[in-house]
């Protein structure tokens, strides 16, 4: 790959303008190093621990407490990171507290919300003591079952203010599927939607929560966010039959009364924040625990170096809160950015949807999937021509492979002078091991670099790296969104055998995808090598079928 000329350089004025461009130059005045991406690159893998203690001073990740030492212990199941570090997820994403906008919300029934940061925090204050109030401790699980709604994200933040635990399925989860997620984690508070739209039909939900309430015996509190009821105009439905039920608004108080003070519990760098869902080919969902140090200073490289995100910009990424684009989605005010959040059809009523949504919101960054995209060019769109997206800098793509012609589509149908990222990464890591680059080109079918201090490799089945030809993706050394352990798996056997057992010997990490580095240090993705299916890019196990 890589021998065809690149679908975009970026121009050398934008590529100094950058953050990475930034962080580079600071690490080479530094440490005496090139000033150039792949001396960054190796360097960030080679002296890991000055690495990501440098990246956690540049994107200003300020903790309670510090810490003793970027890193200490060795391999990827023995290292620990940043230990007597405290800090808080939600601190750092509510540090701005101003006028400027934090979420802009639209509901493909049109419905439409929009959060200054001084009005999120204040939610969040308000959700943060309701919380409180009703036995929410450091520790407890939050679960939410929820469509993308502002309502969704101060949940989440109320909930990891005090250090309790968010965990969150898509209201379009059967019964099943979310007691076999939830019913793991015992949830104390279960935060729920009355339904959603999809496609301009209704569907109501607290049927399926009704049912499964009886089964999420560790349930003490029900809260129902009324969406649909807001969709359609409709009054609020019953909450007959729900335990301990309240409306959202009646939880939290009147949006219009001063909000409470909003106290942080510091929490060590790997306490507990996100509960994810990964399956396997056998069982129940592997219920995922991430930290919150882990989580944060990960998504902040992601965002503010790959994507080159900053204060003020507007991101967009098509998800579900099922999905882990929604906690990187979030991470987002973290860089001082406004989230942009659509809940509904993206093709409804037409498939220029989102498209329109870009231009009325002056996006910066829109995220999509590799199936939206082929979509879009089967309705022969012109997002180009028929919006303004003067404002749109970067596409990122996830969820499955981006064709060569789908690179080609985007840059001759959506705008020529774009970053165009296509990234690869999963819920097991909330991340990406591959993604995006500000300063170099892009090439059709290409994935642009491996993350700063990913070691990420290709090894053939004999466990040997190789350059041009299709290898297994591997990781070979630790990094700091690794999972902080699987719940209920009190020795990490569970967690071993899901990445750590595939090349016996070596401890590296198998992540399930077959890949190709190219010689010039491109990334080509060729899909799964286990047995996980991947519709729509959320992934699911062979067992759920």
């Amino acid at each position: 790959m890589s021998v065809s000329a690149p679908l975009w350089t970026p121009a050398p004025e934008r590529a100094r303008q950058s953050q990475m461009y930034a962080f580079m130059s600071r690490v080479a005045a530094k440490y005496g190093l090139p000033a150039e991406w792949e001396a960054l690159r190796e360097w960030s893998i080679r002296e890991r621990g000055p690495f990501w203690a440098e990246l956690l001073d540049f994107v200003e990740i300020a903790p309670a407490t510090p810490a003793s030492a970027p890193c200490a212990g060795t391999g990827m199941l023995g290292t620990r990171w940043f230990p007597g570090m405290t800090l808080n997820y939600a601190r750092h994403l509510l540090r701005f507290d101003d006028d400027a906008d934090a979420i802009l919300f639209e509901g493909e029934t049109g419905r439409r919300d929009r959060l200054s940061r001084r009005q999120l925090r204040a939610e969040v204050a308000r959700c943060a003591a309701a919380l409180a109030a009703a036995g929410v401790r450091k520790g407890d699980r939050v679960a939410g079952f929820l469509p993308n709604v502002p309502e969704t994200v101060i949940a989440m933040l109320g909930t990891a203010s005090h250090g309790a635990i968010w965990s969150s399925c898509s209201p379009d989860f059967g019964v099943r599927g979310v007691l076999d997620r939830f019913g793991q984690i015992e949830p104390t508070v279960l935060v729920v939607t009355d339904g959603y739209t999809y496609g301009g039909k209704p569907f109501e939900t607290l049927t399926r929560v009704r049912e499964m309430l009886p089964q999420l015996p560790s349930v003490r509190q029900v809260v129902v966010v009324p969406y649909l009821a807001a969709c359609t105009g409709a009054p609020p439905a019953a909450l007959d039959g729900l335990r301990k039920a309240v409306l959202w608004r009646e939880f939290l108080g009147p949006a219009d009364s001063a909000p409470p003070p909003l106290p942080f519990t510091e929490v060590p760098f790997d306490h507990p924040l996100f509960i994810m869902y990964s399956s396997g080919t056998t069982g129940v969902p592997k219920c995922i625990v991430h930290g919150h140090g882990g989580t944060l200073l990960q998504h902040m490289k992601e965002l503010m170096l790959h994507t080159d995100l900053r204060a003020g910009e507007r991101l967009f990424y098509f998800t579900t809160c099922g999905w882990m684009m929604w906690n990187w989605l979030v991470s987002g005010l973290g860089a001082g950015a406004a989230l942009v959040l659509y809940e509904g059809n993206p093709g409804h009523p037409t498939m220029d949807r989102l498209w329109a949504l870009a231009e009325q919101t002056r996006m910066h960054v829109f995220g999509t999937s590799a199936k939206y995209l082929a979509a879009c060019e089967k309705a022969d769109l012109h997002p180009g021509r028929d919006h303004d997206l003067g404002a749109l800098r970067c596409v990122c793509s996830t969820g499955s492979p981006l064709s060569s012609e789908l690179f080609r589509w985007t840059y001759d149908r959506v705008k020529r002078d774009l970053q165009l990222a296509s990234i690869c990464g999963g819920t097991d890591i909330i991340s990406c091991f591959i993604l995006g680059n500000p300063l170099l080109p892009v090439y059709a079918g290409e994935i642009q670099c491996r993350g700063l201090g990913m070691d990420v490799q290709a090894w053939d089945e004999h466990g040997r790296p190789v350059t041009g030809t299709k290898g297994e993706l591997v990781c070979c050394a630790p990094f700091p969104s690794q999972p902080v352990c699987f719940w209920n798996d009190p020795d990490g056997r569970k967690y071993r055998a899901a990445y750590f057992e595939h090349f016996p010997g070596r401890e590296v990490w198998r992540h399930g995808d077959f890949i190709e580095i190219t010689d010039a240090g491109g990334i080509v993705v060729y899909g799964r090598s286990d047995a996980t299916l991947n519709p729509g890019g959320v992934r699911i196990g062979t067992a759920e079928i």
